[in-house]
């Protein structure tokens, strides 16, 4: 992979959010539960839109495969495509697709 990255060059990418929280104030479990509450993950996406939960040490991950029984209890005979990866590394979007919804009148 490129030193920087961009939309046209980076090629195998997942495009995903970076959350930097206080675990003083939230854990990690309860933004995986607000994430489940909202996403339905039972379609089988391209890399670039996958759904995946990167997790940053061994409870994190523990956390996220809870979360990810979860949502296979909750959709029962649907397959639930979720990914669980250690994370490696995060680039930062090119200005233009920051605050995409926002810039275009989509809310945000």
């Amino acid at each position: 992979m490129k030193p920087k990255p961009t939309y046209k060059n980076m090629m195998d990418y997942t495009e995903s959010v970076y959350i930097e929280y206080d675990p003083d104030e939230i854990e990690f479990g309860d933004l995986l539960a607000e994430w489940a509450r909202m996403h339905t993950p039972t379609r089988r996406s391209s890399r670039q839109y996958r759904s995946a939960i990167f997790y940053g040490d061994e409870d994190q991950k523990h956390t996220a495969e809870d979360c990810l029984n979860y949502l296979s209890q909750k959709y029962g005979h649907h397959k639930v495509y979720v990914d669980i990866e250690p994370w490696t590394k995060f680039y930062k979007a090119e200005e233009y697709h920051q605050d995409y919804l926002r810039k275009h009148g989509m809310g945000g």
